[in-house]
């Protein structure tokens, strides 16, 4: 526990601010093992400032507490050797990095590979058969895996530092810096709305999608490829039984928005429309699954 401990808290020296420590319940209540709870830890005068420090930091419980408003993830699922780890999951979800007790030595690593059950969609759009893969998450159990992802760390917040697409953490920031960000997109005014209102942990994925989009519309000829540029993710267009969901007011008509593209966690979606004779996408929709 005590490595661990140190690691956390380095994490937090070296962090920009905001950094928090996410658990399945309070870190009061954890058990360090069977019978033994975490004050026979801290109670020890050794540990008694290391258990402080601590407890000065920001902390959340459950996972769920960070994650989208009205998403409990009920169609994914994390496992590792067999066994569900639902705090590695979520580290994975929200791109962050999972910790662990060193309470056996499948813990000792700086990076884990993890099996993702998760719930996909029929043609018909409903849920259908699961399907499995790897993922890997970045982990810490002790001081020498923090080392291991100090300079991701450091990055990540010299990013929020310097300004710039990296740095940012806010669906506001995404649209006050569209037109920087994202020069060869076009937005309807409705998603002004959308973006300032989008959860967290949904930001960094949206902003990707984002860069995608702009990367693939930025090289796009439409006399060559009329039928639409070269993405750079899962991009096509919506099942003919839910375009009805996909009319929005462009220009005062409606308009048919049916490609889209998802990001994670489930079930994230932007709806735009090709406009063939600007050589742009024109964004109408980021949020939730329409009709869900």
């Amino acid at each position: 526990m005590t490595g661990l401990a140190e690691a956390v808290l380095a994490v937090v020296r070296a962090d920009r601010s905001g950094t928090v420590l996410v658990s399945r319940e309070p870190i009061t209540g954890l058990q360090i093992a069977d019978g033994h709870p975490i004050g026979k830890w801290h109670g020890a005068p050794r540990n008694k400032e290391l258990w402080q420090r601590l407890l000065l930091m920001q902390s959340k419980w459950p996972y769920r507490t960070v994650f989208p408003d009205g998403e409990s993830y009920f169609d994914v699922e994390y496992r590792h050797r067999g066994e569900t780890v639902d705090g590695l999951g979520a580290a994975h979800l929200m791109d962050g990095l999972g910790v662990s007790l060193l309470v056996d030595a499948c813990w000792n690593e700086h990076q884990l590979t993890l099996e993702r059950e998760q719930l996909v969609q029929g043609d018909d759009g409903e849920s259908g058969e699961s399907e499995t893969s790897e993922v890997s998450v970045r982990h810490m159990a002790g001081r020498d895996h923090f080392e291991t992802h100090r300079g991701w760390i450091k990055e990540r917040a010299e990013a929020v530092r310097r300004g710039g697409l990296d740095a940012v953490r806010r669906g506001e920031e995404l649209w006050k810096g569209r037109a920087a960000f994202f020069p060869h997109l076009q937005f309807l005014p409705r998603v002004e709305e959308d973006l300032r209102q989008l959860p967290e942990v949904w930001v960094r994925p949206v902003r990707e999608r984002l860069a995608e989009l702009e990367a693939a519309v930025s090289e796009w000829d439409p006399a060559a490829r009329p039928i639409g540029p070269r993405w750079r993710s899962d991009v096509r267009t919506e099942f003919r039984t839910r375009r009805r969901l996909c009319w929005f007011s462009d220009g005062g008509k409606n308009e048919l928005f049916d490609w889209h593209c998802e990001f994670l966690p489930t079930p994230g979606r932007m709806h735009f429309r090709l406009l063939h004779e600007e050589r742009t996408v024109r964004i109408a929709y980021v949020g939730r699954k329409l009709g869900v």
